[in-house]
């Protein structure tokens, strides 16, 4: 591994969030406040006119206007109300796409990352899974919109490279209700690692 680097902006100004979610895996996502930091072992993409799983499937909203750029940004929601999502921000200005961070291992602050999660550090429960991740890292609402390159949360490249046989992809998770979007093929893991969630598309 090398000395882990900021990803630049042109990482995520790409024309299509897949591209970004298959090369986050491996990233590190650090919050500098408190010295945490975490390994990306899951993630989703989504965006585009033909993805009606995306919040920005219906266009621009109060509660998606991050969603629509520049990239770089964090795209941070509540889901029903309790759960906070972290997104990354990907393609052009204008252009509504984001890749939800799924799954992380912790690599930094191991124990104050599981007390937030009230369980033991080497469980994979403290960061598998979109809520459990943002709960661990202490990833705050107002975050929404914060720069990924100079902000509070942070991604950066330490030089791990996985190959394609290491990277396992299926359908994303918890959006039967978009149709033929359901299906796409948009949900990427690493293969075989404990710290990605249990949730089955």
């Amino acid at each position: 591994m090398i000395r882990p680097r900021l990803l630049p902006r042109s990482f995520y100004a790409r024309k299509h969030p897949v591209a970004v979610a298959k090369d986050l895996l491996g990233k590190i996502i650090r919050v500098p406040r408190d010295g945490c930091a975490a390994r990306i072992v899951e993630t989703e993409a989504y965006g585009g006119p033909m993805d009606r799983a995306s919040h920005a499937w219906r266009g621009r909203t109060p509660r998606n206007r991050t969603m629509f750029g520049p990239p770089g940004k964090a795209y941070i929601y509540l889901c029903y109300g309790m759960h906070r999502m972290l997104n990354v921000v990907t393609a052009p200005t204008g252009t509504a796409a984001a890749v939800l961070i799924r799954g992380v291992e912790p690599i930094k602050g191991h124990a104050r990352m599981a007390k937030r999660r009230k369980y033991p550090p080497q469980d994979p429960r403290v960061g598998a899974g979109p809520g459990a991740l943002t709960q661990a890292l202490g990833i705050r609402m107002n975050w929404d919109g914060c720069d990924l390159v100079s902000g509070p949360v942070r991604i950066e490249d330490d030089g791990m490279r996985l190959r394609g046989f290491q990277i396992r992809r299926g359908r994303r998770v918890g959006v039967n209700y978009a149709g033929p979007a359901a299906r796409f093929p948009w949900r990427f893991s690493i293969r075989g690692n404990p710290w990605v969630s249990r949730a089955k598309a």
